[in-house]
């Protein structure tokens, strides 16, 4: 109780206003839940409001099986819910056909283009190029000119 006496409350004048609109929010959820918390009180254990639930409470057991829902035909008894059903099997298994024809395309797409053999061809013919284009520049200045030294840092 003296944390709630400790408490500052703001104005509703400044909740208001538009820099003030997380907090408002913020503000409002805490007293929503506070007012949920009363309504179930008797109902909520501590441990409910602190420990995360390890398990998944499932009101059918037919998601747990994998079990078909609906009506069934056997023996063709009733033929027309076998044919929904057996459209139904088409249907997945299509979308399960295109899913591996997009994959099967997106590796064809990524496969290089160029063989190793021909991309070692062009980069030695490209070093050799590099390699002359470099040569010629440096017998190309005459040997009498000085070059340009950096000054010295004394």
């Amino acid at each position: 109780m003296s944390t709630k006496m400790n408490k500052v409350h703001l104005s509703k004048g400044i909740l208001e206003m538009k820099f003030m609109s997380r907090t408002r929010e913020k503000l409002e959820k805490e007293k929503d839940d506070a007012e949920g918390r009363a309504l179930y009180s008797n109902e909520i254990t501590d441990k409910m409001l602190h420990d995360s639930s390890k398990y998944i409470i499932e009101t059918s057991y037919v998601p747990c099986e994998d079990l078909i829902e609906g009506r069934v035909s056997y023996g063709g008894m009733n033929p027309e819910i076998e044919r929904i059903i057996e459209l139904e099997k088409n249907k997945d298994l299509a979308i399960k056909i295109e899913k591996e024809r997009a994959e099967a395309a997106e590796k064809q797409r990524m496969r290089r283009d160029v063989p190793d053999e021909e991309m070692a061809k062009f980069y030695t013919s490209v070093v050799k190029t590099m390699k002359k284009k470099y040569d010629k520049r440096q017998t190309i200045l005459p040997l009498n000119v000085k070059r340009m030294e950096r000054p010295k840092d004394d």
